[in-house]
């Protein structure tokens, strides 16, 4: 697999050494296949992080959102240990794999990643097959671990029912299940990263996560859809753990 061009931006790249042009593919209407479907189809053979992510040998366009998201706030380090929620397909477990699995000092790094969905092996990356909102589902991530995290990262979201006040909550209720298995494994000063909504982190959860952490941002990557409401915060340095909690650990 080839590292992906940091800071990718598709409009940009150049081929030969004038601006990178793609033929627009145009979707036959199968019999049978809805409308939608077919706009949906064009979209994704059209689409230049489509078409890079398959040449790059990454499972999926999201990989392009984390490395973006890791060009702007250099979390991802050689030697870090590394949870990925909602990893399926695996792209996001690639990426970081990429980087950390390097080893720092002799020290190789981690890679554990969890999801409802089965998902192929990926080499030296340990995937589970569980629903994170199941009670077992954070010792088994514990296990697999063997130890404190640097970077917890959660791409999850339920899917969605197209009213927009219970995506919300739904994507929240998962955002903040992810917090609190990030403030049991962090490591002092890692990194909880997690998708949202736009219209950003409500101010309970985002107290909290400004208790535990020195700084708190939102972020969309370019490779997030346009016409998505999805974005992402970013919880920088974890302030570790008190000692009762270290203790029921």
């Amino acid at each position: 697999m080839t590292k992906p061009p940091r800071g990718f931006k598709p409009s940009s790249r150049k081929a030969g050494g004038g601006a990178l042009r793609m033929k627009h593919e145009k979707v036959k209407t199968a019999r049978g296949r809805k409308y939608s479907s077919k706009l949906w189809l064009q979209r994704q053979l059209n689409d230049p992080y489509v078409i890079e992510a398959r040449r790059q040998g990454y499972r999926s366009r999201a990989a392009f959102k984390l490395i973006e998201l890791d060009e702007k706030f250099h979390f991802l380090k050689s030697g870090a240990r590394v949870v990925d929620l909602g990893a399926a397909p695996g792209g996001w477990c690639q990426v970081a794999a990429s980087i950390v699995l390097k080893g720092k000092n002799g020290h190789k790094g981690k890679v554990v990643g969890l999801d409802i969905q089965e998902m192929e092996e990926l080499p030296d990356i340990t995937l589970l097959h569980k629903d994170f909102t199941e009670p077992e589902a954070p010792d088994m991530l514990k296990d697999a671990l063997g130890g404190e995290a640097d970077v917890v990262l959660s791409d999850m979201a339920a899917p969605a029912t197209g009213h927009t006040a219970t995506d919300h909550i739904r994507i929240m209720g998962l955002c903040e299940m992810a917090l609190q298995f990030a403030i049991e494994v962090l490591s002092p000063g890692g990194l909880f990263l997690s998708k949202v909504l736009q219209g950003g982190t409500e101010d309970e959860l985002l107290n909290t996560m400004k208790k535990h952490f020195k700084t708190v941002k939102h972020a969309k990557p370019p490779a997030s859809r346009a016409d998505s409401a999805e974005m992402y915060v970013v919880a920088i340095g974890f302030k570790g753990r008190a000692p009762q909690e270290k203790a029921e650990d």
